[in-house]
């Protein structure tokens, strides 16, 4: 991006002294010097081809620092948030260093080669340049011999089979075909100036507000900075309004998810009426109807319901508040929707007729097994009451909420 109508030369100038450098119209903070001849030589013993230019392009500004944007993409089809808040350097203070990445890599790599049964040459053909600790990677591919040089890739860790809708394998996938590129794919879901539920964007806000207050950054300069920082937000609002969300996958599902995150069927069925397919997965492997259940938003999932769509198995288990009566009794003329654990939850969260009509549709099979489980729930509860009142655990029920939760099921009888 062509900064020269947004910033000045000194103003840029003055950004560098202050930590702050743009780069393909994004805003790094906490940067750190351009890369030295010494650490450039040192990373291309180690990697098998050639370092972009846009790398080189990159790291002639500044060699590594923060970032604070938003980034999805869709792996394993799950859509899945990557966490791309550091760019990696030689000797920070992360989870690791850029020559602790390469190492890392150095060793995937030769154990690789061992399970083919080939012997390892000791070069890496993607060089981990981001992320965020453990969890998440961003690679830029080096091998100059490869269809995809050049690619930023991102790699995120698969979590435990018990958490429920996220992903549980390790997922792949390139986010641009260029590293100024990929760095266009990051942007702002909620503005962090103007939305009360902004989590991206705060960090950098309070950085800015410290150089402005203790390090005598230009107040004007600043606001401008704060002012291009926000170029970044996904604008589904305006999309909605010329009529081209549809068009827009990544703007669609914001939309959706506001819209059933506020519970508002109002603009939920404005999105449908508009084209946006609610066939799509809004957070990890969640759809439109999860997300409601979850959101406890009963007139978001009316208006789903009233389309007709093919509903999850047992989408009841993931109850998360005191769902109404008639609700369940609609969702339950589909099949695969009562099981123990639904009936349990609604039990747990106050909508004991709700539990009932749930029970009441249980095979022989799940209704025998339903007080060992109710047992074991309270069990579980009792030993966390315990904890909490010992000051071993922090719960967010509180003992107060977990006291409530134990009262409810063993007032629950069939």
């Amino acid at each position: 991006m062509d900064l020269s109508n947004t910033f000045t030369r000194d103003e840029l100038r003055q950004l560098r002294e202050h930590d702050i450098v743009i780069w393909a119209g994004r805003v790094i903070f906490e940067a750190q010097p351009p890369i030295s001849e010494d650490a450039l030589r040192d990373i291309r013993q180690h990697i098998r081809g050639t370092l972009p230019e846009d790398l080189l392009s990159l790291w002639r500004l500044t060699a590594g620092g923060r970032l604070d944007y938003d980034l999805r993409l869709t792996m394993h089809g799950n859509q899945e948030a990557i966490s791309w808040a550091e760019l990696f350097y030689h000797d920070s203070d992360g989870y690791r260093d850029l020559p602790g990445w390469i190492e890392h890599e150095q060793e995937l790599s030769e154990e690789a080669a061992e399970a083919r049964g080939q012997k390892w040459d000791g070069g890496i053909d993607v060089l981990p340049v981001g992320g965020f600790e453990y969890c998440d990677r961003i690679y830029v591919v080096t091998d100059d011999k490869a269809s995809d040089y050049g690619h930023t890739l991102a790699w995120k860790m698969g979590l435990p089979a018990a958490w429920r809708h996220a992903m549980h394998e390790d997922g792949l996938a390139t986010i641009a075909s260029t590293l100024r590129e990929a760095f266009q794919c990051l942007g702002l879901e909620k503005d962090p100036i103007s939305d009360d539920g902004a989590d991206t964007g705060l960090e950098f806000l309070e950085y800015l507000d410290c150089r402005r207050q203790d390090h005598d950054l230009p107040a004007a300069l600043a606001d401008k900075v704060i002012d291009f920082y926000r170029r970044a937000v996904l604008d589904w609002r305006g999309a909605l309004e010329t009529g081209t969300l549809s068009d827009n996958p990544l703007l669609a599902t914001l939309a959706l998810s506001h819209a059933i995150q506020q519970d508002d069927a109002t603009l939920l069925t404005q999105l449908l009426d508009q084209g946006v397919t609610a066939d799509t997965p809004l957070r990890g492997d969640m759809g439109p109807l999860t997300l409601a259940v979850i959101n406890n938003a009963w007139s978001a999932l009316l208006a789903l319901l009233d389309r007709n769509p093919p509903l999850p198995e047992r989408l009841l288990d993931d109850v998360n508040g005191p769902v109404p009566k008639a609700l369940v009794v609609r969702l339950l003329t589909h099949p695969d929707q009562a099981s123990v654990q639904a009936t349990l939850r609604c039990v747990l969260h106050g909508a004991p007729d709700s539990a009932h009509c749930i029970a009441e549709r249980l095979s022989v099979q799940q209704r025998a097994t339903l007080p060992e489980q109710k047992q074991a729930l309270l069990t579980s509860l009792r030993a966390s009451l315990e904890k909490v009142r010992q000051g071993k655990l922090s719960h967010y029920l509180g003992e107060s909420g977990l006291r409530l939760q134990m009262e409810r099921l063993e007032a629950f009888q069939l």
